[in-house]
């Protein structure tokens, strides 16, 4: 019998979702990565759902105190440091080096290819060939795309379709356990950290740590704080030292001082001096603008998007991951049942879960792209500052929310 091939573009954890899964099931699943080293250390922590480790599980990782930390509950502080509020809601943290690095080692050296970067797709009735920039021309039986937000293989399907800017950015830092001074690690590392200036969202929580460790004292305390920015500010913040605009991002490297200086300006100036601290002491904050995308569809032909490049929902249901391990397991499930045709299949099941999880992410975020509107423009409700009690009802169900979404479309897909 002959092996069928899966060409998987983009090697992220979504790629090798899909590139382990289609392996256990009988593919040949080979995963091409743009860049030119193997992605590793990214200074991000990432929020669980019992779905992620499901699909974990199946892939025979088992997701356990070795890949996570759990946050017992949740700390709000005032701009003067003083804890007002305190709940217990406990949530479970990961980081995506730790996720990755599990997922990583499920495919073999020689079908991680680096350094590979796609420009074109051509396919017929006997097979898809993936064109890469070296002149490399690769055929297989299918091409998962699974290249991110910015997806060259969505570009190529999906030219008319573009992201949408939503208003805000979210700066990001991460610092060591033992780089954080013992009073503030006292005060505030085992817990969900929340600060609210006017109009922003600040949170902190620990996480494994830069080399996924879980053990204490060797995790990482990991802060997201979003902040309204207009397109032209954006802008400003994507232009490098020698005046060049990177569009709607920029390497980290390339952020300029002045940059960094003024934000770490800001956290002294709005949120509580024990995260400000934390802040301060990360060697490079970075920021990602948010954005928003429904593609009409995920499946032509041989082509199947997933993860963030079928649907970029905004983080803060934090299922980012989930989603692509569940896309991932719903294309390897649907090629095993029905071949080829089973990429209907997996546009019927995942393609109302992505517009719901992006339904989700707007209307959680809505507060914050509200603040960019004119004051008169407002809602009242967007005048106001956060209300605790949204915040946490959020907090509290975000896995129970996204299971209703994951539910409501199984259930549309099963009626269709």
């Amino acid at each position: 019998m002959i092996q069928r091939r899966a060409l998987v573009i983009g090697g992220s954890v979504g790629g090798l979702f899909a590139a382990a899964l289609l392996r256990q099931a009988g593919w040949d699943a080979v995963v091409f990565e743009r860049n030119a080293e193997e992605l590793a250390g990214r200074g991000a922590g990432i929020s669980t759902h019992p779905e992620m480790g499901d699909v974990l599980r199946r892939l025979g990782i088992v997701f356990d105190d070795s890949m996570s930390v759990t946050v017992p509950g949740v700390l709000f502080l005032d701009r003067q440091g003083h804890i007002y509020d305190r709940r217990d809601a406990p949530r479970t943290m990961s980081s995506w080096g730790r996720i990755f690095r599990s997922l990583r080692d499920l495919v073999p050296t020689e079908a991680y290819r680096l350094g590979m970067t796609l420009t074109g797709i051509e396919q017929d009735s006997n097979g898809i060939t993936a064109i890469f920039a070296d002149g490399t021309r690769e055929h297989g039986d299918i091409l998962v795309g699974a290249d991110g937000g910015r997806s060259t293989v969505r570009a190529v399907m999906l030219p008319e379709v573009a992201p949408a800017y939503a208003g805000y950015v979210a700066w990001r830092a991460m610092l060591e356990e033992r780089d954080i001074p013992p009073a503030i690690h006292a005060d505030i590392f085992e817990r969900y950290t929340y600060c609210l200036p006017q109009g922003e969202l600040f949170l902190a929580y620990p996480v494994p740590g830069l080399n996924n460790e879980t053990e204490p004292g060797k995790r990482a305390y990991n802060i997201v704080w979003y902040r309204p920015t207009a397109p032209d500010q954006l802008a400003q913040l994507c232009t490098d030292a020698t005046g060049r605009c990177h569009g709607t991002s920029i390497p980290l490297p390339l952020i300029r001082p002045e940059v960094t200086a003024d934000i770490r300006r800001a956290a002294r100036r709005l949120v509580a001096p024990q995260v400000a601290e934390i802040f301060e002491r990360c060697p490079q904050p970075f920021f990602q603008a948010i954005f928003d995308l429904a593609s009409p569809r995920i499946a032509f032909g041989r082509v199947a998007l997933i993860g963030d490049a079928a649907f970029i929902a905004r983080p803060h249901p934090g299922a980012g991951t989930t989603k692509a391990a569940l896309d991932a397991a719903s294309l390897a499930d649907a090629l095993s049942t029905d071949g080829l045709a089973g990429l209907a299949r997996y546009q019927r099941e995942q393609h109302s879960f992505g517009a719901g999880l992006v339904a989700l992410g707007q209307r959680e975020g809505s507060y914050l792209t509200a603040q960019l509107k004119p004051v008169e423009d407002r809602s009242e409700a967007e005048r106001q500052p956060w209300d605790i009690e949204s915040l946490m009802q959020s907090h509290r169900t975000r896995s129970a929310e996204v299971r209703r979404v994951l539910d409501e479309s199984r259930a549309k897909s099963a009626a269709s």
